[in-house]
């Protein structure tokens, strides 16, 4: 491809190293579809005839089709001359259509057609992510609407707290849901600007019109500045940050199944379909799946770390260290498969209501709606914190729960208790206190419950377009 200047051949060591075509095989249909693209341009600019562009359309569609199966995709990696899938593709067109072949390269650059096929590839996968999302938010809700009233203790400082619905539980993974799928949205409309007709550096060095192949490959249009198209990555690493995210909530989720299914907790039973057990010890249910997931964040997080090192301090334009930014990108591939492994673990979940009712009724965890009753009293709320301590210590000492307390009891520590405390710390009051947007009420949950498959739509929809978006 740029053997012309050199005289001397290459380092067959360092031919072999450099090779990206390892890798990027990934970019196939990503490489078709560009030059299907840059074709449409080439014939508007009168470089191609429409019989040669439609020549050259066909071959790619065969070489696609010939490379789509994973013997396919083999052959694509293991080719002994492509140095990148761009020579591979290049190399094929001439031996299928002869000089034709050679004719597509005409008014474009590597750099510009890298930065294009990363950002096709990009785009789908964060279609892909974003559905597989949108699946593990409806086995979320799916859980939350089968949970019903069934109520749970809820922590802070991994010390009960107060109790909340399940369901309420269970739409905070659905909130963190659709934060990531917001971010995901945000890098997807910020990358999707063609780089096609940038040139090496300085832009084509033909009067092509680039809207036609931004417009063909679903971008919004084309970039706006030629060195920053072919140098920028900012995509790549936007979206491995995004899918930190991601991670860091799936480990949190897969943290508190983890712990929510040992023996202290048993608030969940974990499916067989989704465990292991010991070569060991026969009595073994291991959760591995959440185990799993908790590890993954790692990897994830190290892809955003990697190249986030790779493009520190790099001058403009385009520069061979940016090859590395691919192998991150691809290396988190298995995200969408373990979001739908997660959903399916997730509807599959079965809850011990019991045992999570009877956590979320002791330990005092009435004791914030306690407080509450003395400030309808008009008691100023840190005088009530005080009073309820004090309650809550000598309950403590008696060995029972603070409805349990006689009223005489109670009123040692302020007048202002009387009969109807008792029906303001059950557990249902203790919930419904909680009636504000956001909360735990009853009420407020249901209309958290609707307005979140709405909302979950959006994401399967987006995730839908990403994937198909050029195709």
């Amino acid at each position: 491809m740029w053997s012309g200047r050199f005289r001397e051949p290459l380092d067959a060591e360092f031919e072999a190293w450099q090779r990206s075509i390892v890798f990027d095989w990934r970019l196939l249909d990503c490489e078709i579809a560009a030059s299907k693209a840059h074709a449409s341009a080439l014939i508007a600019a009168r470089i191609l005839t429409e019989s040669e562009g439609a020549e050259l359309r066909a071959a790619l569609d065969v070489i696609g089709k010939e490379h789509a199966s994973e013997a396919g995709k083999a052959l694509v990696r293991d080719d002994p001359a492509a140095e990148d899938i761009h020579h591979f593709v290049e190399m094929k067109l001439a031996e299928r259509i002869g000089s034709l072949g050679l004719k597509l390269h005409t008014g474009r650059s590597r750099n510009e057609q890298i930065a294009t096929d990363l950002r096709l590839y990009v785009r789908k996968q964060i279609g892909l992510v974003a559905q597989s999302l949108a699946a593990w938010a409806n086995a979320l809700v799916e859980q939350a609407h089968a949970a019903g009233d069934a109520v749970m203790p809820s922590y802070t400082h991994m010390q009960r707290a107060e109790p909340v619905l399940v369901a309420h539980w269970l739409l905070a993974y659905v909130e963190m849901i659709l934060r990531d799928a917001a971010r995901l949205s945000d890098c997807a409309a910020r990358l999707n600007y063609c780089p096609l007709g940038a040139g090496a550096v300085a832009g084509a060095t033909l009067a092509l019109d680039r809207a036609i192949a931004a417009r063909e490959l679903g971008f919004t249009a084309p970039t706006a500045n030629s060195m920053d198209a072919t140098s920028d990555r900012d995509f790549v690493l936007e979206y491995l940050q995004a899918l930190t995210f991601v991670g860091l909530h799936l480990s949190r989720f897969a943290e508190e199944i983890t712990l929510y299914a040992t023996a202290e907790f048993g608030f969940v039973t974990l499916p067989e379909a989704f465990s292991t057990g010991s070569s060991a010890m026969p009595q073994k249910k291991n959760p591995d799946l959440t185990e799993l997931i908790r590890a993954k964040v790692g990897r994830i997080h190290g892809a955003a770390e990697a190249v986030t090192l790779q493009l520190k301090g790099l001058p403009l334009a385009y520069n061979k260290d940016m090859q590395e930014t691919q192998e991150p990108a691809f290396s988190v591939s298995f995200v969408p498969q373990m979001l739908a492994l997660v959903a399916r673990f997730t509807a599959a979940l079965q809850f011990n209501r019991e045992r999570m009712s009877e956590a979320a009724q002791s330990g005092y965890l009435n004791a914030m709606a306690a407080a509450t009753y003395l400030v309808h009293k008009g008691v100023p709320f840190r005088t009530a914190h005080e009073k309820i301590g004090h309650a809550v210590r000598f309950a403590i000492e008696k060995g029972v729960e603070l409805n349990d307390l006689s009223l005489d009891e109670l009123r040692q520590f302020g007048e202002e208790f009387d009969e109807d405390f008792f029906a303001a710390v059950t557990l249902k009051a203790t919930l419904d206190c909680h009636d504000v947007i956001g909360g735990t009420a009853h009420e407020r949950v249901r209309e958290a419950l609707a307005a979140a498959t709405e909302r979950i739509a959006g994401i399967a929809i987006f995730g839908r377009e990403a994937v198909h978006a050029g195709a």
